[in-house]
């Protein structure tokens, strides 16, 4: 077998293993119902098993009939706490899981049960927008809330953040949490019902309250209930579960009522494993933490030494012992706490850890959210997805022929690994996260257009079409991988510095630069050299859509089109300015949440609800938000209303008065904060301005300083023009103009595809700088974006048809969302001409000298 045919297999194999993981990731492809699921996964014992799932099915239904909250309102509550009280080893019915190393009945029962759940849920999870999900309301307990208003704003504040950090440490869950009333917290978490997600609620409000205490060193309880006359002053007891000799002992200790340290000393907690491939939590103390832990232990081992006796340091969580170790050297940095972990237990327990409540919760609502978004409105912009994705496949095939068919296999596969890795993260999909995917498919085929211009251009040349293919991917490398690094950089930092939807933002966007570069540098690589070597394709195309010999002067327009562009910019920060608080949804603002109860017989429309919005904007409505919400306790529904603050009332009136025969009652009305925390707003400034900034530092040591310049002053004028121009756009009912949270990552896809643009152009001058060193620096730039223009021009195009198609079919946010892009493509290819390369000519004072004197040369391996 010849080299070139080894480099072409291992090539097709890699992408083979790639895509059969990535398939294998997103398997099962949709949910079972519990109910349904567990019914059939018993594996022994059925027709007894049979009768305990009856059994916990009437708990369910007695608890409604009750009106009881708390009590099984779910069968998966039901059937467990039914196994707890009556003793039931659930083992027994599902041997094939494996949980018989777990000794403790309750806790083994537990957790076969989760994992009987997590194997009835498909890997691609759908948000609240597409499927609805669950709701509950944690409120913090009288007896912690402050008086001082200003100061339990400041408590809810924390519980708001602690509550971001547990539900969404990745960014990828899509979750809702808010402020609701002035002692409460909203949580919307996506999945298919409240009734497959009780351990959420019970580790969001866990307070994660962790202690170092200290065991009496001589004396041990007679009982786990000694008289109290036994008990040492200042003591108490408590029972620690421990395993010997293959079976659970309970052990009581007299423990120190008052802890020698608490939780505070520690800086990060994360899941390890311990000797005999047990799970425990490992800790890392903070500086002033450290010392206060070498001064416990060391006070413990000169009381061991002197007494002769050991004293254990107690380890206390939430009230609970969990190990009692004895010290047996002063310890500084780290330590761990261990107590018969599974893994789950251990990843959760170290969250918690991370992320402490001050205050005690408390549930005091359970609900089953429907869609947020109308059955309409979900088709329509599917359908709009699916023309934007063809209408994109059919550009490329029509310019590239060929070639073309290649981009587009190398895009969707791009795509289905996204979409896998995604599914490993157990990421949830919504319909703005599906439109940016389209959009990717968009932006993805741009490095496929950079490397087939090049090759039409070495064709024109006159080289055949094998060595057109190998120069034309080794002149477009740098360009590819400049780009994408600098796009890589702001991935980073907003996974980095970002907190929940913008940490995954950032980790989405990495992951597609990752496989954005290996469809195009493998697969795309080996279909075409595939193709070239058995003659399926027989030449590049050598006419492109701009002549190979223009010559246009962009420069001597320059100053022109800066002051154009500038004069928009200001007049869209006019508009933003004047519309003030306007331009931001309730998902900034906040506002109230409005409950009403109805006649089932006519259950209104979700999208009759919402028209209201915009048909009566006149009347001083402003922005509604709808969803249907079911009490799984009384199984009573009601609509749920999220309006602009102090508009419920007068939004209730008016459904009340156009759709009399719904029978609306108004249930309850409070305020809610806003979706979008300030917290997750000052981070995407701090990640965007951080980004930019090393953007910045790696664009002047790859290429040199002016160009970075350049990059940053356009990277920024697309993203405030864009801004404005969305504005502007609203005034005249183009798109609502208003930002809601996922228009942050409409604004940062404009940012990563603006700097992707830059940095092609920048690549040409700077190659273009070496090969005509007897042209002046405005020359080489109007060569260099002349001979760039075609693939600026396909690349724009091909994005912009996803993202028009999305805008023309789509409905509600999608068409904001696509909006959005579409300015932001237009001002990156604008700036990327008329912004960039000029601000690095006038950096440069029009000199190329300048620019040679402090620019590292790269060195082409063909030349």
């Amino acid at each position: 077998m010849s080299a070139i045919n080894r480099s072409i297999l291992w090539k097709l194999i890699i992408t083979a293993l790639v895509i059969i993981w990535a398939i294998s990731a997103m398997v099962p492809f949709s949910d079972t119902p519990f109910e349904t699921y567990i019914q059939t996964r018993a594996t022994a014992h059925q027709d007894e098993f049979a009768k305990i799932l009856k059994a916990a099915e009437a708990r369910v239904d007695k608890a409604a009939a009750k009106g009881d909250k708390t009590k099984s309102p779910t069968l998966y509550i039901a059937l467990r706490d039914y196994a707890d009280a009556e003793n039931v080893d659930l083992y027994k019915y599902f041997p094939d899981v494996n949980v018989s190393d777990i000794l403790n009945l309750k806790k083994r029962n537990d957790i076969l049960l989760k994992e009987l759940y997590r194997q009835s849920k498909g890997m691609l999870k759908k948000g609240l927008d597409l499927q609805g999900g669950v709701s509950f309301t944690l409120e913090i307990d009288d007896a912690n809330l402050d008086k001082d208003e200003q100061s339990r704003s400041g408590q809810l504040e924390d519980v708001l953040s602690v509550m971001n950090n547990r539900v969404n440490g990745l960014g990828v869950t899509e979750p809702t949490i808010r402020i609701m009333g002035s002692k409460a917290v909203e949580v919307q978490m996506p999945g298919v019902s409240l009734k497959d997600n009780p351990e959420a609620i019970e580790e969001l409000s866990r307070p994660a309250k962790l202690e170092f205490r200290l065991v009496h060193r001589t004396a041990r309880p007679s009982s786990a209930k000694p008289p109290l006359s036994e008990i040492p002053l200042g003591y108490e007891v408590m029972i620690m579960e421990t395993e010997r000799n293959g079976k659970l002992v309970e052990e009581p200790m007299y423990v120190k009522r008052i802890p020698e340290a608490n939780g505070d000393i520690i800086s990060r907690a994360y899941p390890t494993m311990e000797d005999a491939n047990k799970f425990a939590v490992g800790m890392e103390f903070t500086s002033e933490g450290a010392k206060v832990f070498e001064r416990i232990t060391r006070t413990i081992l000169e009381g061991d030494n002197r007494t002769g006796t050991k004293q254990p340091l107690a380890i206390v969580l939430d009230g609970r012992l969990m190990s009692a170790p004895n010290i047996i050297s002063v310890i500084k940095d780290r330590g761990s706490i261990t107590g018969n972990f599974t893994r789950r237990e251990a990843i959760e327990l170290a969250n918690a850890l991370n992320n402490p409540l001050a205050v005690g919760l408390k549930r005091t609502s359970l609900n089953e959210v429907g869609p947020s978004l109308a059955d309409t409105a979900r088709e329509s912009s599917m359908i709009a997805a699916a023309i934007g994705c063809a209408a994109t496949i059919l550009f490329m095939i029509f310019i590239y022929r060929g070639m073309g068919l290649i981009a587009v296999i190398s895009v969707l596969v791009n795509i289905l690994i996204i979409v896998g890795v995604l599914a490993s993260f157990k990421a949830t999909m919504t319909l703005p996260g599906i439109a940016a995917l389209v959009l990717t498919l968009g932006m993805a085929v741009d490095s496929n257009i950079l490397v087939f211009e090049r090759m039409r251009e070495e064709s024109r040349r006159g080289k055949n079409l094998w060595t057109s293919l190998s120069a034309g991917y080794e002149r477009a490398f740098s360009a590819i991988v400049d780009a994408n690094l600098t796009t890589l950089i702001s991935a980073w930092a907003l996974w980095a510095f970002g907190t929940g939807p913008l940490k995954g933002f950032g980790l989405t966007l990495g992951i597609g630069i990752f496989t954005t570069l290996f469809c195009c540098l493998i697969l795309s690589r080996a279909l075409l050299e595939l193709c070239v070597k058995y003659n399926v394709i027989k030449k590049a195309l050598e006419r492109g859509i701009i002549s190979g010999d223009a010559n246009f002067p962009y420069l001597k327009y320059a100053r022109a089109s800066f002051a154009i562009s500038w004069t928009i910019v200001i007049l869209g920060v006019a508009v933003l300015i004047y519309r003030g608080d306007k331009t931001l949804s309730i998902d900034f603002t906040g506002g109230d949440i409005v409950s009403l109860s109805f006649n089932p017989e006519h259950k209104l429309p979700i999208e009759k609800i919402t028209e209201l919005s915009t048909s009566t904007s006149d009347e001083g409505i402003g922005e509604i938000q709808a969803s249907y919400q079911t009490d799984l306790a009384t199984r009573s529904e009601r609509l749920v209303l999220q309006v602009e603050s102090e508009k419920g009332q007068r939004v209730f009136d008016m459904l009340d008065q156009k759709f009399p025969e719904a029978d609306l009652k108004l249930v309850s009305q409070q305020s809610i904060g806003a979706a979008v925390s300030s917290e997750i707003t000052r981070d995407a400034f701090i990640a965007v301005a951080l980004s930019l900034l090393l953007i910045l530092i790696y664009v002047a040591f790859r290429f040199e300083l002016s160009y970075g310049i350049g990059a940053i002053v356009a990277t920024f004028h697309d993203v405030v023009i864009t801004i404005g121009l969305y504005a502007i756009f609203g005034l005249f009912g183009i798109g609502t103009g208003q930002f809601s949270a996922p228009m942050v990552a409409a604004i940062l896809m404009v940012m990563g595809y603006s700097i992707n643009d830059k940095i092609v152009v920048f690549d040409r001058i700077r190659e273009e700088l070496k090969l005509k060193p007897t042209m002046t620096l405005r020359e080489i730039i109007n060569y260099s974006i002349n001979k760039t223009m075609s693939r600026t021009i396909l690349t724009s195009f091909s994005t912009f048809l996803a993202a028009a198609a999305l805008f023309l079919f789509g409905t509600g946010i999608i068409v904001d969302f696509s909006l959005v892009f579409m300015l932001g493509i237009v001002a990156g290819t604008f700036s990327s001409i008329f912004i960039a390369s000029p601000v690095f000519y006038w950096w440069n004072k029009g000199n190329r000298d300048r620019v040679e004197k402090e620019e590292p040369m790269p060195e082409r391996p063909w030349e």
